[in-house]
């Protein structure tokens, strides 16, 4: 007799049991895994971290499809108001007055705007043709790629003023100014700023503050004859007067000529000098000789620390007036019965924006250090600006007696003397700053020329009385 099935199977209904609940198992873990899934992308889409972050992902881990789409729907917003704002950003761009473009770290044109075509001259034509290529075949223009360079590396915003040629060719230079910001992934934009108006205006000014300077220039050489003529023949009651008249003229006509001075060295700044070969050292010297009288009455002496001979291709008559314009600044404010320091060294130029001529060139460093007062932090921006003066103690007394004019010039100069220490400097293209010695206190006045020949002997310090 054959048993029947269900008697030789009796467990068949907890096999089915079994493999129902195995099924539905593997269905609960992979929804785990799946709900861990959709959490992180939750977490990773979640930006900020909202008030009730907590809830919020435990409510997301139990309900994970409405929140995915609540959050793309927050990122889609997000991304549009994106696209809005960089929509925004180009329509200022393209609209804005000043020049701007911007390169990859390849230094090929990504965005530039209609005013840089026109600053440049660049011709109309297809835009997609030009964006994507390197900047040097689109704008032939070496000192813009330098201050590129020079933003990329020094990851910083860097200023450098030129003149574009001329393109085409009958078009005048352009006086550019640009600035380069270094951007994300070796990007760099860079602003340029047309600076024609600006140099019209100054020139202007320049021809206006010559064109007066020239009509003072004789009546004050009148005035002075007149006054030297008649001077011995008045009562001696009288002669103060005279004497103040001509110590006032003769201050006049000293204005007068420093502005006749500025005025060349603005208009025409390379014609104005005459270069040779200038032993700076003995220039040094004969300057303080000649201000002798001024050292004398307080007692100061002269400290040179430097090469024995120096020479640098220079304009000696400018460059000795550069001199006795800084020792008379430092004698006009040192202290009585203390040295004037004069340090005269060479070195290599620094690079400018990337320039290897400039890198290799050799350049004289000249240092004048006082022991007065130093100026004033707020003024040392401002001090070679012209007619500027630090102190407004230290300027010129009003309304001074006769007695006092007759027996010397009156404290304090025109504020003309370090505006015109600058542009002889910049007219032999050196820089000029001024600080406050960290040692003395007093002025410091530094001077980087450049040189183009001679070796410096042996460094010797003396002193001169």
């Amino acid at each position: 007799m054959v048993p029947s099935p269900v008697a030789i199977f009796p467990s068949g209904p907890l096999y089915f049991l079994a493999g129902l609940m195995l099924g539905l198992f593997v269905a609960w873990w992979r929804q785990l895994r799946v709900r861990r899934r959709l959490g992180r992308l939750l977490t990773l889409l979640e930006q900020a971290p909202s008030p009730g972050g907590a809830v919020e992902l435990k409510a997301a881990a139990k309900f994970p499809i409405p929140r995915l789409f609540s959050l793309v729907t927050r990122q889609n917003e997000q991304l549009q108001a994106l696209r809005s704002q960089l929509a925004d950003g180009q329509c200022l761009l393209a609209a804005a007055p000043i020049g701007y473009l911007q390169v990859d770290d390849e230094n090929r044109l990504t965005h530039w705007n209609p005013m840089t075509r026109k600053l440049l001259g660049i011709e109309p034509g297809p835009e997609q043709q030009r964006l994507g290529r390197l900047l040097l075949e689109v704008v032939r223009s070496y000192e813009l790629d330098r201050l590129i360079e020079g933003a990329r590396e020094q990851q910083g915003c860097v200023e450098a003023e030129w003149s574009f040629p001329p393109v085409p060719p009958e078009r005048k230079s352009v006086p550019v100014r640009g600035l380069g910001i270094p951007l994300s992934h070796g990007s760099v934009g860079v602003y340029l700023e047309d600076r024609r108006e600006a140099v019209l205006l100054a020139q202007q000014h320049n021809r206006w503050t010559s064109d007066v300077a020239h009509e003072l220039k004789t009546p004050l050489t009148s005035i002075r004859l007149v006054t030297e003529m008649i001077q011995p023949r008045v009562e001696g009651s009288l002669r103060p007067w005279l004497d103040r008249l001509l110590s006032e003229t003769q201050r006049l006509s000293s204005l007068v000529q420093d502005l006749l001075e500025l005025s060349r060295l603005d208009l025409q700044p390379a014609r104005a000098l005459s270069l040779k070969s200038v032993d700076l050292p003995r220039l040094v010297r004969s300057a303080w000789e000649t201000l002798a009288p001024l050292s004398n009455a307080k007692q100061l002496r002269l400290e040179y620390v430097g090469p024995a001979q120096l020479s640098l291709q220079a304009d000696e008559q400018r460059l000795y007036r550069v001199l006795l314009n800084l020792l008379d600044n430092s004698i006009q404010y040192s202290y009585c019965d203390r040295p004037i320091r004069v340090c005269l060294s060479t070195a290599l130029a620094e690079a400018s924006n990337g320039s290897p001529e400039l890198a290799e060139a050799e350049s004289v460093i000249l240092e004048v250090i006082d022991y007065g007062p130093g100026f004033p932090d707020a003024a040392i921006p401002y001090v070679f600006e012209r007619f500027y003066r630090a102190d407004a103690a230290r300027g010129a007394r009003s309304n001074p007696s006769p007695e006092a004019i007759s027996s010397g010039p009156a404290p304090g100069g025109s504020g003309l003397g370090l505006a015109i220490v600058q542009q002889i400097v910049e007219a032999h293209g050196g820089l000029v700053s001024a600080a406050n010695h960290p040692e003395t206190s007093g002025a410091w006045l530094r001077l980087r020329l450049p040189r183009s020949q001679a070796v410096p002997q042996s460094i010797n310090v003396t002193a001169l009385p």
